[in-house]
């Protein structure tokens, strides 16, 4: 920490980077105001990275641990994961106190409500004494604050009523924060003029309370110091906050504009996808058709019919929904067209727990249909990569006759981080010919050479007249038959088409170097930590390297070659160890796996001591 003087005349220190957490009632705002205060620190340059929390039912019982929801963020100049632990944690009640202590700082900044710690809610809290008088919290800076009854005062004059004014104390926690961290009210203020332009009476008390926080924080003896943040190493762009989820709707709809055609995305709401369907529905004047279906089958079938028919067909879902679309992907296998499919990944099995994240689906995306059906199957790394990962789903799709599964999750679909706004023009042109009446030789499965892919064709075209469906076809022509050669050669030429994807896309590479100790491999979202624990360990000189892999079938080429180049190999999973069965299978390899399934994603800490303990052997 470097100290200086702020305009104030109290204490300014120069950080890094640092961690915060807001943490309350289910119904106290969390989520608005966390990712509020990222969207300002966006701002001011940093890089971010946020992690929400929220209990799965819609309104758990108020002040009880389970209905705790929480929203946390790091940010600074390099920031990879949401943090290990907070260095500030916001807590309205004494659940959002008792749930996030644990994960807190030693020696952690402690801001909440006092007037919220009767003993009515200290019961509900399960707490047998106040922890504002028993001692407890006396390794950490503690200020409480009676937010309550502040923000009731501050609200009078915007003639909103009571129960309205005493909602408005989220803002309250977000401006006293904002003074804590040297961040400007400004632009929240704006946001607040436009959110809610047509509620007068509401911006007016939300404005107040805002103030008030930021005022007391500046007035108060508690808050001797606060803190100035430095900004990311980003590259020059424009940029951004974006979610997982946003990321990926808004790769579908560069990539059908890429394409030159329209984008049918087909769905059925299920947490925590639901917001792909959402922002897309909101986009229909980039040529993008939502249709909210009946059900999980009907939503796939739909999206392949809009393949059919010449468009990008898209389609979303998670946990149990992945289980009621199988048999429709079989048939998008067997009819060869393209179609996208983004499985946000939950903790399962069954409903599991819907808002919690997990990567237990890696299996069921290879292998999950019935008969040989490959499948192309990519994970994004980050909340922006979403972007980039449905982009190449789309190109994979289009260019090889094929549908691909997207595997993001709970964790990167609603975490958000600094996207860079790519140039449009600058993107793959995507656009694949349909065959028109003018082709000579028309056949359905007359296949492109180097991809095996076979024709695009439109129904409706003259001349272009077939037959698709789920029986086996006869290969060129498409004809239905049963014959026992011919279809050991169309399984041998799907196949084939699928494993044809490894030549087009990168080659395995170890980032840190090519051979050594230990090789850290990774998959979806464990990126970020693992990337922060292998560059720690790298700088204390340990022989560690990490290959991340976005490509999980095919795999990428020189995969065995990388692996092989290690003594031992460690894999993070959020799982019981699926991707690295599948490395031990293909390529006979001692692989050691790192398994977490607690609904929550790695720490860097995580990954950190199993690294220690692996080079210890």
């Amino acid at each position: 920490m470097d100290p200086c003087c702020s305009d104030t005349g109290r204490e300014l220190l120069e950080l890094r980077q640092s961690t915060v957490r807001f943490a309350g009632d289910s119904g106290d705002g969390m989520q608005l105001v966390g990712s509020q205060f990222a969207d300002l620190a966006s701002l001011s340059g940093c890089s971010i990275r946020t992690i929400p929390d929220y209990p799965s039912e819609i309104r758990a019982p108020a002040g009880s641990l389970a209905g705790v929801s929480g929203y946390q963020l790091s940010f600074g100049d390099e920031t990879t994961t949401p943090g290990d632990s907070p260095f500030v944690l916001v807590a309205m009640n004494p659940a959002a106190l008792k749930v996030s202590l644990p994960d807190l700082q030693p020696g952690g900044i402690i801001i909440l409500d006092a007037d919220e710690f009767t003993t009515a809610n200290l019961a509900k809290a399960r707490y047998e004494a106040n922890p504002l008088e028993d001692g407890s919290l006396e390794g950490y800076r503690l200020i409480p604050v009676a937010m309550t009854r502040l923000t009731e005062e501050a609200t009078k004059p915007s003639g909103l009523e009571g129960s309205g004014r005493a909602r408005c104390k989220n803002f309250f926690a977000l401006g006293l924060t904002l003074w804590l961290y040297d961040q400007p009210m400004q632009p929240l203020l704006e946001w607040m003029m436009r959110k809610f332009r047509k509620n007068p009476a509401v911006m007016a008390a939300n404005g107040a309370s805002l103030r008030a926080g930021y005022n007391f924080a500046n007035t108060n003896e508690l808050l001797r110091v606060h803190y100035r943040v430095a900004p990311g190493k980003l590259p020059k762009g424009r940029y951004r906050r974006v979610t997982g989820n946003e990321a990926a709707a808004l790769g579908l709809i560069t990539a059908a504009a890429r394409a030159g055609r329209p984008l049918v995305y087909a769905g059925y709401p299920i947490t925590p996808a639901s917001d792909i369907l959402h922002e897309l529905s909101a986009r229909k004047e980039f040529d993008v058709r939502v249709i909210q279906c009946e059900d999980e089958i009907a939503a796939a079938c739909a999206a392949i019919g809009a393949s059919f028919a010449g468009a990008i067909g898209a389609t979303g879902t998670s946990g149990p929904g992945l289980a009621l679309k199988t048999e429709a992907l079989g048939l998008a296998v067997m009819t060869e067209l393209p179609l996208v499919v983004i499985n946000v990944q939950r903790a399962g099995p069954s409903t599991g727990m819907p808002t919690k994240t997990e990567q237990a689906d890696l299996l069921m995306a290879l292998y999950g249909r019935h008969g040989e059906a490959p499948m192309p199957v990519l994970a994004p790394a980050s909340p922006a990569d979403c972007f980039d990962v449905v982009f190449d789903a789309v190109r994979i799709a289009t260019r090889f006759m094929t549908p691909v599964m997207v595997l993001s999750d709970s964790f990167l679909a609603n975490s958000a981080e600094a996207f860079r706004i790519p140039e449009v023009d600058r993107l793959a042109d995507l656009r694949v010919p349909s065959p028109t009446r003018a082709m000579k030789d028309f056949a359905p499965y007359r296949r492109d050479p180097a991809t095996l892919a076979r024709p695009w064709a439109v129904p409706g075209t003259e001349g272009l007249e077939h037959r698709i469906g789920g029986l086996e076809k006869q290969d060129v022509t498409g004809v239905v038959t049963y014959d026992s050669e011919n279809h050991r050669r169309m399984v041998e030429l799907r196949a084939r088409k699928i494993e044809n994807i490894a030549q087009p896309i990168p080659e395995a590479r170890a980032e840190g170097s090519d051979s050594g100790d230990l090789l850290v491999v990774g998959w979806g979202s464990t990126y970020g930590a693992i990337v922060a624990a292998v560059r720690q360990a790298r700088q204390e000189g340990h022989s560690v390297a990490h290959l991340h892999l976005r490509h999980l079938n095919p795999l990428p080429r020189q995969t065995e070659q990388v692996l092989r180049c290690f003594r031992k190999i460690l894999i993070p999973e959020n799982n019981t160890g699926q991707l690295a069965s599948v490395l031990r299978s293909q390529f006979a390899l001692p692989v050691t796996s790192l398994s977490k399934v607690e609904g929550r994603p790695f720490l860097i800490r995580d990954i950190r001591n199993a690294i220690e303990e692996s080079l210890r052997k």
